[in-house]
């Protein structure tokens, strides 16, 4: 049954206001496929146990989430969930319980509604033989399963339960990085490793073809090469066109930070900067590179907005010395010598003369104030307590990776204990998922009520795959923050 939402739109001005609709991906097979020989080719630093990251962590992440983004789905049916055999599937699109909400979308549902007409599923199913180089019969052979099953297969790599026919993309779980909401706009990434790929092609189908998107078409922008770059010499990570959505924040209507990392390459930065300012999507973007880590990976490792006036950050990148010589965002961050430094340029429709900052906080801090108009103290919460080595570890394990529901009101991992004492130390109520969960069952809490609160999600499993609830989550809507 094909989704469809004539109330969909699309809208994300900042990181905070209140969540309305997002693009998820629940776990699949796939993830439990994940050899150790393997894990970092298709960039999982780890292998998980999957039915525990699903009964026992993600299933809290969609039961959460549809209380606040979309009740009538789970409010009343909570414990009939908890006590069914199969509620570990209750979030999957081929279960007969599925909750199939049209504000917590999942991405495996729309991939099937597609797959419902032929010419794009024989298409799609051509492209994505290509670049996994399948054989000619094997492409015939996908072509006549059903839209449900082969959906599966193109995301899992499985045609059946023992029988895998190419790689699995565990990485889709992670729906942030295929792409951003601008505005109504919303930029596609050009992924950095080739275990991407699928994403990004799946990812580009459904955005063209699924009617709920039909009214933004227009709107989808798509990072493309520079002009003969294939005659560019060298294969080293800098002189490729990469970008990844961890690494773009829409911080208000006019302003957009584009991080330069181990994933998104400087021509990556950019090209997006040129589509955003042609099409007149926002009149300011900031481009902040970080060092070239796996520690970092994306700039939504390292920091994440809390509410309008409150960060939370990787105290040890706060700080950093800029060379404020150059003038053209390419140059700028071109020098290999300044690699591991931290750097942070605005460029602005209409002036000639970018501007720079000393540090991230002093980023952040014009952000609340300037472009959100904050009347109270820019505060900043650290990973760790700002305490080595525990400002490192838990960063590790996304300690700054936070996904704000609405103003104030934030998911994060429950092991991440000295962030969590930090977070208590300026005023924040901690509260874990399952506990929070009951109390909206039984109607002694109501999310809109809610303030100034860290909701503690298990992490066990989850915290292995090295992404948080910020990476977890592609908003699609949010209310304005007035």
């Amino acid at each position: 049954m094909i989704l469809h939402s004539d109330k969909l739109k699309l809208s994300v001005t900042s990181e905070i206001g209140r969540l309305r609709a997002l693009l998820i991906h629940s776990p699949d097979s796939g993830l439990g496929k994940v050899v150790p020989s393997k894990a970092q080719d298709w960039l999982f630093e780890d292998i998980v146990h999957l039915d525990t990251m699903r009964r026992n962590e993600y299933d809290y992440y969609i039961k959460l989430l549809l209380y606040f983004l979309d009740p009538g789905k789970i409010q009343g049916r909570l414990t009939d969930i908890d006590t069914t055999e199969n509620d570990r599937n209750f979030y999957k699109p081929d279960h007969a319980d599925f909750y199939a909400s049209d504000k917590v979308i999942e991405i495996q549902t729309l991939l099937a509604d597609i797959l419902e007409d032929r010419v794009i599923r024989e298409k799609l199913t051509a492209s994505v033989c290509a670049i996994e180089t399948c054989n000619y019969r094997l492409q015939q052979q996908l072509n006549e399963i059903s839209p449900v099953e082969l959906a599966k297969i193109f995301i899992s790599g499985s045609i059946d339960k023992d029988q895998m026919i190419f790689a699995p993309i565990p990485n889709l779980i992670f729906s942030r990085d295929i792409g951003i909401t601008i505005n109504n706009y919303i930029l596609l990434n050009k992924p950095a490793k080739k275990a991407r790929s699928r994403e990004t092609l799946l990812a580009r189908y459904i955005l063209f073809n699924h009617p709920i998107f039909e009214a933004y078409q227009n709107n989808i922008l798509e990072i493309t090469e520079p002009i003969q770059h294939f005659l560019r010499p060298g294969k080293d990570q800098d002189e490729k066109t990469t970008l990844e959505g961890g690494d773009v924040m829409v911080v208000s209507p006019n302003h957009v930070i584009i991080g330069c990392s181990e994933r998104t390459s400087v021509s990556g930065a950019h090209e997006a900067v040129k589509l955003l300012f042609d099409n007149k999507v926002v009149e300011k973007v900031t481009i902040l590179k970080i060092p070239h880590k796996r520690d970092y990976m994306h700039i939504d490792t390292v920091f994440t907005q809390v509410k309008r006036n409150t960060w939370v950050l990787l105290g040890s990148l706060a700080k950093a010395e800029l060379n404020k010589d150059l003038q053209d965002p390419i140059t700028w961050f071109g020098d290999k010598k300044q690699k591991d430094k931290t750097e942070i340029v605005q460029f602005s429709i209409g002036k000639n003369k970018p501007r720079t900052f000393d540090s991230i906080e002093d980023l952040l801090n014009d952000v609340s104030v300037n472009d959100l108009q904050s009347k109270e103290k820019t505060n900043f919460i650290y990973s760790g307590n700002n305490t080595f080595p525990f400002d490192a570890r838990e960063q590790w394990t996304d300690s700054c990776n936070l996904l704000a529901l609405r103003d104030g009101v934030v998911l994060g991992y429950d092991r991440n204990d000295k962030t969590v004492e930090a977070f208590k130390q300026n005023g924040f109520t901690i509260i874990k998922v399952a506990d929070l969960l009951q109390q909206f069952e039984s109607g002694t809490l109501k999310p809109h009520d809610m303030t100034n609160t860290l909701i503690l999600m298990p992490s066990s499993e989850l915290s292995r795959a090295r992404g948080g609830f910020h990476c977890m989550s592609l908003p699609l809507l949010r209310d304005d923050v007035l």
